[in-house]
């Protein structure tokens, strides 16, 4: 009944003992003893087994050294942790063979980040452009704020050019119409930097020495992925190789001249594109123009062609033989 009362009424640790109790303890220890009734405020310390029965007197309190109190504590604790130890070791034994297993699946996982929200993307992008010593390949979309995306640009490149690293950018087009990006890259015709364009570009990309690329998962561009997987990187430069291949330098004048059947080069991109049936909205965003323009295209198709509806226009193109064209 004792302990049951000791824990409902006075409950704390050993490593918390309360302030009566440690008075009354620290006078018995100087006294030698102490009466039973004077520790009735602090049934911990018999509880605890700091005060035992005087052998002599049933009255009166006798104080367990502080040593060997201690000591009869600490002996459970040393024991568990020389069993925690010896544990440790047998684990550690234990997974020993799998760990350079463990080693190749950390590094393969890791070869690809996610990246969300624009300060992280930044930031990784930030890193990996500074740490860029010999090329840094770009796929650059039209973007709908041109004027501050070529200032984020200016602020990127030119140091990198500044410390002979060569850039090949890929452009769509579109950006030839654009005089601001024309003056921007006239900035860096030394040959270190090169600007190219094509009808068609899918999404941006970046790529820094061969080591790590960057492109968006999302339309919004908050998610990015970071690769670092060397198999991915290689491929992703093909990729890049290829598009390079079969663009136009932005130096080479506007591509835009009409051919022999009264077509240009945009229309053609756009005949393809609507005979593959997408509509006005994503040839635009495909080609990197407004849909007004895209919408002036077709109605230019439509006039050569001789076409009166866009069910028509859909069909004349096809057996027109423009798309069979080496462009």
């Amino acid at each position: 009944m004792a302990t049951n009362r000791t824990k409902a009424t006075h409950p704390h640790a050993v490593t918390e003992l309360c302030a009566e109790g440690g008075r009354l303890y620290a006078n018995a220890l100087r006294t030698g003893r102490i009466a039973r009734a004077d520790v009735e405020n602090a049934p911990c310390l018999i509880e605890f087994a700091l005060l035992h029965p005087d052998p002599d007197d049933a009255g009166w309190l006798r104080p367990v050294p502080p040593s060997v109190a201690l000591a009869q504590r600490l002996n459970p604790v040393e024991r568990e942790i020389t069993e925690r130890r010896r544990l440790s070791i047998e684990l550690a034994d234990a997974f020993e063979p799998f760990m350079a297993l463990s080693a190749q699946v950390t590094e393969s996982t890791h070869s690809i980040t996610v990246l969300e929200g624009l300060d992280r993307i930044n930031a990784a992008l930030d890193l990996a452009i500074a740490q860029c010593q010999n090329e840094m390949l770009t796929v650059q979309p039209s973007q709908r704020h041109p004027e501050r995306r070529l200032v984020e640009a200016l602020d990127r490149d030119k140091p990198l050019i500044e410390r002979g690293v060569r850039i090949r950018t890929l452009y769509q087009h579109t950006a030839r119409h654009s005089p601001e990006r024309i003056a921007w890259v006239e900035k860096f015709a030394d040959g270190k930097a090169e600007y190219r364009t094509i009808d068609e570009l899918v999404e941006r990309l970046i790529i820094c020495d061969e080591t790590v690329a960057f492109i968006p998962t999302q339309d919004d561009r908050q998610v990015a992925l970071e690769l670092r997987h060397p198999g991915l990187v290689r491929y992703l430069i093909k990729v890049f190789e290829f598009m390079w291949s079969r663009a136009v330098p932005l130096s080479a004048g506007a591509p835009y001249e009409t051919a022999p059947d009264g077509i240009t080069d945009i229309q053609h991109s756009i005949a393809k594109l609507l005979v593959e049936g997408h509509v006005d909205e994503a040839i635009a965003r495909r080609l990197g123009m407004n849909v007004r323009t895209c919408r002036a295209h077709i109605a230019k198709l439509a006039q050569v062609l001789g076409s009166g509806s866009r069910a028509q226009l859909g069909y004349l193109i096809a057996q027109s033989g423009i798309l069979n064209q080496d462009q």
